[in-house]
């Protein structure tokens, strides 16, 4: 099979499942089912909109109960652990980790052989007292603490959750971590989990090869090692052998050799003959796997993307939290947006399309769709688009917004 650009992008949406509008609200169940089609569901806490991961989901669930992804961690569907950062990842692949945590570990255990009074406090007060926070540490080194300030008891959790001693048991209310033993959470998660059944380092590199390209829809070779931060070394070997014993397709985007998963396949075939249409629009995170690789977004959808958060305010270009924009296949443009959960507003700082794009009827509706939607889920119903680039495209935003809400939505 041959790809255009807009085919493997078509492609990529449909194997995240972001190709179209959802047809029915979303179930728990569409939550571990969406983590799944992923592969894992990145970690972070920053809230101007959503916490990442909730916002992910989002994307392609349109309204959903944030709980439920709260509950199947606690419930053991999930468990946390660094992948392509720190995800959620669904606990059927435990034993591709374990064997991480099994073989690696150097810089925890090194750590360990360094304070082992601070482990074994800690491992004590877990083993006695249960599920613990960092917080529940009073700081006694008289230092006022901060991220690179970590108090010895939080080193110590993390270092014992690197190499698996820990587990994450569930997250409180304020989104902290609840760390305990691992085998109390595989008790209820995993039942019956035992280091035997761990697969080889090889089998590991192997599966999550397959699930990388299956994630992406088709796949360069050198896409596949940041989909879970696996080795560049070696990957195109290992892509080729895969292929050769039928576990994926071969296939080129234009005149580059690429892959496709089997369970693809049939995607595959309707996005290479034109067949496969995205119509959905939507906002993404900027922690959503359709962008976390910023040199394949470029790549792929010609989409040159930075976070600005840790830019300086008189250095940004697009604003703190910009959100990428997908229409119909491709991405458009990006907003900087805030809910103001409080005064029941969402507020767009400021709108950028990308160069070239035009501000048409069609895109006018989507946009409209995706901010009354994503607003809709936040509780904070009133929509005020600040300005745009283009500047035309904040008038006819107001009046699609305000003709589908009934009541003004930016100020007159």
């Amino acid at each position: 099979m041959r790809f255009s650009l807009a085919a493997a992008r078509a492609l990529l949406l449909a194997a995240q499942g972001l190709s179209s509008p959802p047809q029915r609200p979303a179930t728990k169940g569409d939550v571990l089912e969406s983590i799944r089609k992923m592969g894992v569901l990145q970690i972070d806490s920053i809230a101007v909109v959503a916490r990442s991961p909730y916002l992910v989901l989002w994307s392609r669930l349109g309204s959903y109960e944030p709980r439920w992804l709260d509950d199947l961690l606690a419930e053991g569907a999930l468990f946390e652990y660094w992948s392509h950062a720190a995800c959620f990842i669904p606990i059927e692949d435990y034993g591709l980790y374990r064997r991480f945590m099994l073989d690696g570990g150097e810089k925890s255990r090194a750590w360990f052989t360094a304070h082992p009074e601070e482990v074994r406090r800690v491992l004590e007060r877990v083993r006695q007292g249960g599920p613990v926070r960092s917080a529940e540490f009073a700081r006694a080194d008289g230092r006022a603490g901060g991220w690179w300030e970590w108090k010895p008891e939080k080193r110590a959790l993390e270092h014992l959750f690197a190499a698996g001693e820990f587990m994450i048991s569930h997250r409180d209310p304020n989104f902290h971590r609840v760390y305990d033993l691992r085998e109390r959470v595989l008790e209820r998660a995993l039942p019956g989990w035992e280091d035997a059944l761990a697969p080889s380092y090889e089998e590991v590199r192997r599966s999550l090869a397959l699930k990388a390209v299956r994630a992406l829809g088709v796949a360069v070779a050198r896409w596949v090692p940041d989909y879970f931060r696996t080795p560049k070394k070696g990957v195109a070997d290992l892509l080729d052998e895969l292929a050769a014993e039928g576990a994926l397709l071969r296939a080129r985007i234009e005149d580059e050799p690429a892959y496709v998963h089997q369970e693809n396949a049939g995607l595959a075939e309707a996005a290479a003959s034109g067949e496969l249409r995205p119509s959905l629009t939507t906002l993404l995170s900027p922690f959503d796997p359709v962008v976390w690789d910023r040199a394949r977004a470029l790549e792929l959808f010609g989409f040159d993307y930075k976070i600005e958060v840790y830019t300086p305010a008189a250095r940004r270009r697009y604003g703190y939290y910009s959100l990428p924009i997908v229409h119909h296949g491709a991405l458009v443009g990006r907003l900087d947006a805030k809910a103001h959960r409080k005064q029941g507003l969402f507020e767009v700082r400021a709108l950028h399309l990308e160069p070239g794009v035009s501000v048409t009827e069609d895109l006018v509706f989507g946009l409209c769709g995706a901010l009354r939607g994503c607003a809709g889920w936040h509780g904070t119903p009133e929509v005020v688009v600040r300005r745009s680039d283009p500047p035309s495209l904040v008038e006819p935003l107001h009046v699609a917004i305000e003709a589908n809400t009934g009541s003004p939505s930016y100020p007159h």
